[in-house]
């Protein structure tokens, strides 16, 4: 089509008078020639021949040639010339360069031959290619041999600088260039949250991190990388991938056979892009409702989380680590050692934050029982790495005050690796070091000597890797703690097979949010799901049903999955494939499901309503409350809830990552279901409102009735909630299940504790009439029944019995 103004002033040209203007077309200026290789470095074996493809991109408007040459020495036959691209040669047109190596049969380290290239006529490459003769016939590089033997051989042979090496992680966004790698001889890389290649697809991210892991390739010692990510739900970065419940939602299923399937389905979707580590899982205790990451936490009770750290056994497989090399699992790190999750309200320091990074006040014996067991638990499983916390311990009467946990020398060495036996690694969090008191290299030193080995410094490499190493020759830091922090991590990549099989393993990609992996996420999501209410049965909803939907977070897979999802924070909308709550209710009840987000459509002629309310994504300390964020429904969802509520039967829905203040609407809502944050499949949600399956989850946290109870646990010696620790009302089709219990005698009496509980619920009634005499024992035979405790767990629930 002509363009419209040109029309325009032409026409006004010739009603002037005036001669009419010439319009010519605007000429693209044509890409400048440029001449770029296909890699920067060839590996081959000793004798091998390596090829390097030497390409001309762009207008050739004059003779491109490139020189080339090698410099002679006994690892390969010299070679000197020059490729000639003349005017005119077409755009992508390549050339080769053949480089052949030569054998001499002894032991040694990598070579490297630099290929010089002289352009002309031309941009030259940004770098010259090498040729990498790969290391060989040294016994770190035979995989016959004992991994401690391996590690032993390799660290005798690096140098200071390649240890401080190993024992430096950079971010792949933060890499001045991509060179450092090799320049610092990096041993890690990670990403952040929502830090992805430019396409987020798993092709792009295993071409990414094959890339990175190059470089590391062509070092002297080629030592892999290992590269880090928070996949905390799924591969949550990963664009497509099976999101799942984030852990508040495993920690309400009860399921410790489901927490190692959800590890597993993670593993595999994140290795198969070429990710051998995950920062997961939190094995975090989460004491108070207003911190931000609570929804990291299995929940509130150490004897919960601790059930369902099979998790780790589901990302790394056999608690020896013999799996590890496995294309489908990956090393796990329990984090964030210890007490991220009993921070004290207004303690925090870090910006706007309230509660995270804040201070955990605690006695001795309320650390042991609360914080420290869920990580003995996590060694006793073999977990590859720990992720110490932000956070600082105050431990009353010790005398030592408020400490950052990332200079606390008594628990990460004497604690965790001396008294608990940890051999793998210890990974900083986020430029953690920077939050010690002191300059950086009082930083770098307390957090070394502290027990740390391998710091996160996801800027600022170069000053980490300079003044480590200035710190070790300064006497300030041992070489010996240096050589153990090293030979924990390197311990853990010969574990990983990285060694042998260093690129990422493309056979696992159609995995990657297949219909398997949905399915049985989908399977995690029903069970997750938490009946509070349900009076008159209104649950399960029939297909017969006209069902009207409304609510913020019925249609919104952004809302639904929470923070961590594609980016750090998360978002609103539709930012990766699944399926929303609503869509499972559309294929669910069929056309008689009407649609209304505010509720402004009219709401006669149907049987029952169901409102999807909650939460907006968030992520650690932005998610505080006061820091932005509250436990109260937004005024839109009170306005759709007081609508349909008041119109007709209602189910309340609350998609969020913590227990939201209902108050007195509790009365006007006929059911009441804790959705938690289910991830990309909706559809687990509606299995459980349409009787698919059976409503079986129970509360992993205290529900309060107000925020002025807060914090507010099982165990406290005033507990009044709205609804207790534990509660979870059952529909048709839910049996008493006895996961957990091994021997036949303790399945009987498990399932005794299963039964009396659903009778305490039964005599409280579908409307959930609560009084403090019947929350406080019913919570705490939750937790005796976590503890193997089950006589004592039924007196309890005699006691709440004969109070309902």
């Amino acid at each position: 089509m002509r363009n419209r103004r040109t029309s325009l002033l032409v026409s006004a040209a010739l009603l002037s008078g005036l001669t009419p203007l010439s319009f010519a077309p605007t000429a693209t200026a044509a890409a400048p020639a440029k001449v770029t290789t296909d890699a920067t470095a060839y590996p081959v074996a000793e004798g091998g021949t390596a090829h390097l493809r030497v390409t001309v991109t762009g207008t050739v408007t004059e003779p491109v040639s490139v020189a080339y040459r090698t410099t002679a020495d006994a690892d390969h036959t010299p070679v000197d010339g020059t490729l000639t691209f003349p005017a005119g040669t077409p755009s992508g047109t390549a050339r080769t360069i053949v480089v052949r190596t030569l054998p001499d049969k002894s032991p040694e380290t990598a070579e490297t031959i630099p290929v010089t290239l002289t352009v002309t006529g031309a941009e030259a490459p940004a770098e010259t290619p090498n040729v990498v003769i790969a290391a060989h016939g040294l016994p770190y590089l035979n995989p016959r041999l004992p991994v401690r033997k391996r590690v032993a051989d390799l660290l005798s042979r690096m140098t200071l600088e390649e240890k401080a090496g190993q024992m430096t992680q950079a971010e792949r966004g933060a890499l001045a260039t991509p060179a450092d790698i090799t320049a610092y001889a990096l041993g890690s890389i990670l990403s952040g949250g929502g830090s992805t290649p430019a396409r987020n697809t798993p092709e792009a991210w295993a071409a990414m991190i094959d890339g990175f892991q190059l470089r590391a390739l062509s070092t002297r010692l080629q030592i892999p990388l290992i590269y880090g990510v928070d996949a905390v739900h799924g591969h949550n970065n990963l664009v497509g991938a099976t999101i799942t419940p984030h852990n508040i939602g495993l920690g309400a299923s009860r399921d410790p056979e489901l927490a190692y399937e959800m590890g597993a389905l993670t593993a595999a979707e994140t290795r198969a892009t070429g990710i051998p580590w995950d920062f997961a899982p939190c094995v975090c205790v989460t004491r108070d409702d207003r911190w931000g990451r609570a929804y990291e936490s299995f929940g509130e009770d150490p004897a919960l989380v601790k059930s369902m750290e099979t998790v780790i056994q589901g990302l790394q497989g056999a608690r020896d680590g013999r799996d590890l090399d496995r294309s489908d699992k990956v090393l796990a790190t329990a984090k964030h050692f210890v007490g991220d999750g009993g921070t004290e309200y207004g303690s925090s320091t870090t910006g706007t934050h309230t509660i995270d990074q804040g201070i955990t006040k605690v006695t001795r014996q309320e650390l042991e029982a609360v914080h420290l067991s869920p990580y003995q638990e996590a060694v006793d499983r073999g977990v590859g790495s720990v992720m110490p916390s932000f956070s600082s311990l105050d431990i009353l009467g010790d005398g030592k005050g408020a400490v950052r946990m990332h200079a606390r020398a008594d628990m990460i060495n004497g604690v965790l690796k001396d008294r608990m036996g940890f051999d793998g690694f210890v990974v900083s969090d986020w430029q953690a070091i920077d939050q010690i008191p002191g300059d950086h290299a009082s930083d770098v030193r307390t957090s070394i000597n502290a027990g740390l080995d391998m710091i996160m410094v996801p800027n600022a490499y170069g000053d980490f890797h300079r003044t480590l190493v200035a710190e070790v020759r300064a006497g300030r830091v041992s070489e010996r703690r240096v050589d153990d922090a090293v030979s924990r991590i390197l311990t853990q990549k010969f574990r990983l097979g990285l060694f042998e099989k260093p690129y990422a393993d493309p056979s696992g990609i159609p995995g990657i949010g297949s219909a398997k992996h949905r399915a049985a996420a989908r399977e995690a999501v029903a069970k997750s799901q938490v009946l509070l209410k349900n009076t008159g049965g209104v649950l399960p909803l029939r297909k017969s049903q006209k069902v009207y939907v409304a609510g913020s977070n019925a249609d919104d897979i952004g809302n639904q999955s929470g923070g961590w999802t594609i980016t750090w924070q998360g978002s609103s909308g539709d930012i990766t494939e699944g399926t929303t709550v609503l869509e499972g209710i559309r294929k669910a009840g069929g056309n008689r499901v009407t649609y209304s987000k505010d509720a402004s459509a009219p709401t006669s002629g149907h049987d029952v309503g169901v409102v999807v309310v909650g939460e907006t994504p968030y992520a650690e300390g932005f998610g505080d409350v006061g820091n932005g964020h509250d436990l109260e429904l937004s005024a839109a969802d009170k306005a759709a809830a007081d609508k349909v509520c008041g119109a007709m039967k209602c189910v309340v829905l609350i998609v969020s990552g913590r227990p939201q203040l209902i108050g007195d609407r509790l009365g006007d809502m006929d059911a009441l279901v804790a959705s938690w944050l289910p991830g990309t499949e909706g559809d687990g949600v509606a299995d459980v409102l349409y009787g698919k399956r059976p409503f079986t989850g129970r509360l992993p946290v205290t529900w309060p009735r107000s925020e002025t109870q807060l914090p507010i646990n099982v165990g406290d010696t005033s507990y009044d909630p709205q609804f207790p620790y534990g509660w979870g009302l059952t529909t048709k089709g839910a049996a008493p299940t006895t996961k957990g219990a091994a021997a036949a005698p303790e399945r009987g009496a498990h399932a005794s504790v299963l039964k009396a509980r659903q009778l305490v619920q039964a005599k409280v009634g579908q409307d959930a009439r609560m009084t403090a005499a019947v929350a406080k024992p019913f919570a705490e035979a939750d937790h005796l029944l976590l503890t193997g405790r089950y006589t004592q767990a039924l007196a309890k629930l005699g006691e709440a019995h004969r109070a309902a």
